[in-house]
């Protein structure tokens, strides 16, 4: 690769001044002049038909403007497929999980909005309510949905090779069930829109949203309107991780709603309380595993039986469901593989998409059996590990999975190497083992994740890059920053393409009204895909002004460089002038010229198969080793984790600050899974609504993280890239695990590992 002048470079974010000094806006600090204020009355049971709402109170409070309840959406409902479009902006007939919003009020202000709320009257039947998706799948369990047998809302079967003969051949076959946690996104920033539906019939909406065109589309659905007449103009994202971030709430529709029918625009801020007690989260799944090895600790087969709390509606289930089994595959050979999984309705909050969406469950279920066959056959962990991964290809080859998924290139086996070499896995046996009641334990797991993520439907980025006449230019892309520094990223690619300083690239604000339509920010694909429309921009931009050089130079336009802001003929450097004047001359020649680039993102790679699990869900791969140091009080269970040190296969870091930001904070996300994050759940009922109950790793939690970047050049990301941040998330819980162990000799099955169940475990093992 040609040297890169801003690539790969230490630069600030692009958006640092704004954020450090509390210039960015976000949703929830937008205001109209007339505003309303919007709160939601939501149901007191998990499972309930709704007989009778009474608002006549609520309509004679002073004050209020406007009440809706469900039957006022004309029975329009929405979902991530036609086929499973069952959730409605408000509970019509039926609520469904405990605080389903049931009506919405619009008021002068907050608190008359909150007190009207609390006036609307509701004759409830509370319905039995089921809550284990196991026991929801059994005939006689109550129904949460009547279309549906047995509540299973999702369903695929997948069967590659001859499981039952590999099996059969095996020297060992492990069977064991591993269960992990609901677990939370954890921004700091709880959902908020403003919304202002106008007399001439358009909507705009300011909203907290990572994928401002899912809502675009679901506005116009909702409310029968072109797409044209929606706008969506997206303001600072206070972090996003899916979920809710993705999709489209109640409070959304409400607000929309109360303002065409009052004339006036209504805010709606979601408390944090009721973020944590209702938002969509991650799936708490059930992974029975069962895999087989031959004497020498090859992989022969894996079959999976996947159980999921779906929670109260579909919502991003399919995907969800289809991700818990096609990476299975990854990070190593496996011949044979078996996937049955079942995503069952329940009367708990909806369970979706998050960081690391899906391969969290999986990949903690085979990473930990496979150690632990290692441990029964008495080979090393780490020899286990590179008997088994994938080899990089070479240049120009692929490695093809069971199931189709296509590699270009996997650094896994590098990245073991680099992590084993460091000093926390080559010295752990110079370090104490026992110190008082504190045990030690070091601990390695391996992983992979996709980049450049595929939904159903339309799925390419596009960006359009406009030259001013004083050399600077302006970026403008669908895809949306919701806290990765995406558009640094994409900043810093124009830059290098077109030669010009990082300073002198401008990014917009997604505003659906202007910005091309894209598909979103999920899935790590958004420096890959928006990444690739914007280098294609910028080289439409730089072929036009390279002609433009080369005529007034009399040269052939591929005999210029443009670098750094100055613009010279490579075999005479006597010929050269500044960037801005090569602009101004092609701005302003003869009767002058609008300098534009445009460009789209392309996959190249077939049709996403969800139902027979063949083929790739991304267009690249990235791969992780990481290894994890702990601390275990064997009196009190108290873990503690000193060290992590993660070795990342992301193809080229673009902008190695943001890179490493994104790993340490997906390693900590997941760190947070391992060891503390779990809703506390009692007949529905979420008992650990706040951050004070609901557990996560605080500033002294957070271990010494050393990270090795591990460069493999994929060739279709831009400048090599890959994904990054969601394999950190993905390796940190089996790696803690992991540590564990050695720490206990016990392995655990279940997650969090808290000190309850380190005790428990202790005490059984004794």
């Amino acid at each position: 690769m040609a040297e890169l002048s801003v690539i790969g470079q230490r630069v600030p974010r692009v958006d640092a001044w704004e954020k450090v000094t509390g210039q960015a806006k976000y949703a929830a600090d937008y205001s109209l002049p007339d505003m309303l204020w919007c709160k939601l009355l939501r149901s007191p049971y998990p499972h309930a038909r709704i007989l009778n709402i009474d608002t006549s109170k609520a309509k004679k409070l002073p004050g209020v403007r406007g009440i809706v309840t469900g039957k006022d959406f004309g029975g329009w409902s929405w979902g991530w497929m036609p086929a499973t479009r069952d959730e409605t902006p408000l509970a019509v007939d039926k609520v469904r999980y405990m605080a389903e919003a049931v009506a919405g009020v619009a008021a002068v202000d907050e608190d008359t909005a909150e007190q009207a709320a609390g006036l609307i009257k509701v004759e409830y039947e509370e319905l039995p309510g089921v809550f284990d998706p196991e026991e929801a799948m059994k005939d006689g369990a109550p129904k949460v949905h009547d279309y549906v047998k047995n509540n299973i809302s999702v369903e695929y079967h997948w069967n590659f090779g001859d499981v039952d003969k590999a099996f059969a051949e095996s020297h060992i076959v492990r069977e064991d069930r591993f269960r992990t946690a609901r677990a939370t996104h954890g921004y700091l920033e709880p959902p908020a829109i403003l919304a202002y539906y106008d007399p001439t019939g358009y909507i705009t909406v300011w909203a907290s949203k990572q994928s401002p065109y899912f809502h675009y589309r679901h506005l116009a659905a909702c409310f029968k309107v072109p797409l044209s007449r929606v706008r969506v103009i997206q303001p600072f994202i206070g972090g996003g991780f899916g979920g809710t971030k993705n999709d489209s709430l109640a409070g959304d529709f409400c607000a929309v709603l109360l303002s065409k029918m009052t004339g006036r625009p209504v805010k709606y801020i979601e408390s944090m309380e009721e973020e944590l007690a209702t938002s969509r989260r991650r799936h708490s799944v059930i992974v029975y595993s069962k895999m087989g090895v031959t004497k020498d600790g090859l992989l022969k087969a894996i079959q999976h039986r996947v159980v999921a709390d779906g929670g109260g509606y579909t919502a991003i289930g399919p995907l969800s469901m289809y991700l818990n089994g096609f990476m299975t595959t990854l990070p190593y050979k496996l011949p044979h593989f078996k996937f049955d999984a079942y995503r069952v309705f329940t009367n708990n909050p909806i369970g979706a998409a998050m960081r690391g969406h899906g391969v969290t469950h999986t990949r903690f279920a085979a990473e930990i059996q496979m150690e632990m066959l290692a441990e029964e056959l008495g080979i090393d962990p780490v020899e286990m590990r590179m008997r088994n991964a994938i080899d990089n290809p070479k240049p120009g080859e692929i490695y093809e999975t069971i199931n189709k998924v296509t590699l270009k290139t996997c650094g896994l086996k590098q990245a073991i190497k680099e992590a084993v070499e460091d000093p926390l896995w080559r010295d752990r046996d110079k370090l104490p083992k026992k110190e008082g009641a504190i045990s030690w334990g070091t601990g390695i797991s391996g992983s992979s994740y996709s980049g450049g993520a595929r939904q159903m439907g339309h799925q390419a980025c596009a960006a359009i890059i406009r030259l001013c006449e004083d050399g600077t230019v302006n970026l403008i892309t669908g895809a949306t920053d919701c806290g990765q520094g995406s558009d640094t990223v994409l900043c810093m690619i124009a830059a290098e393409e077109l030669g010009i300083k990082l300073d002198d690239v401008a990014i917009k604000r997604v505003d659906t009204a202007y910005t091309p339509v894209d598909p979103g920010s999920y899935g790590s694909r958004v420096t890959i895909l928006a990444g690739q429309a914007t280098q294609k921009a910028a080289r439409e931009v730089k072929k036009q002004l390279l002609e433009t050089a080369a005529a007034n130079w009399q040269v052939k336009p591929e005999d210029i460089e443009i670098r750094l802001g100055e613009v010279f003929v490579k075999s005479d450097p006597e010929k050269k002038m500044p960037f801005i004047r090569l602009a101004r001359i092609a701005c302003y020649s003869g009767t002058g010229a609008v300098i534009m680039g445009t460009g789209y993102s392309s996959y190249g790679i077939e049709h996403l198969d969800l139902t027979n699990g063949i083929g790739n869900g991304g267009c690249s791969y990235s791969f992780t080793a990481h290894t994890a140091r702990v601390g275990v009080d064997m009196e009190t269970g108290q873990i503690t984790t000193t060290d992590f040190t993660i070795a990342s296969d992301c193809g080229r870091l673009l902008s190695p600050v943001q890179a490493e930001g994104q790993i340490e904070g997906g390693a900590i996300q997941g760190l947070g899974q391992a060891l503390y994050e779990d809703f506390i759940m009692d007949r529905g009922k979420t008992l650990n609504p706040t951050f004070l109950d609901y557990k996560m790793p605080h500033a002294l939690d957070v271990p010494n993280i050393k990270l090795i970047d591990i460069v493999t050049d994929d060739p279709f990301g831009p400048f090599g890239a890959k994904e990054t941040s969601e394999g950190s998330i993905v390796s940190a819980p089996p790696a803690v695990v992991s540590a564990i162990h050695d720490a206990t000799g016990i392995w655990f099955k279940e997650l969090p590992v808290t000190p309850e169940k380190v005790v428990k475990a202790l005490k059984e093992k004794k």
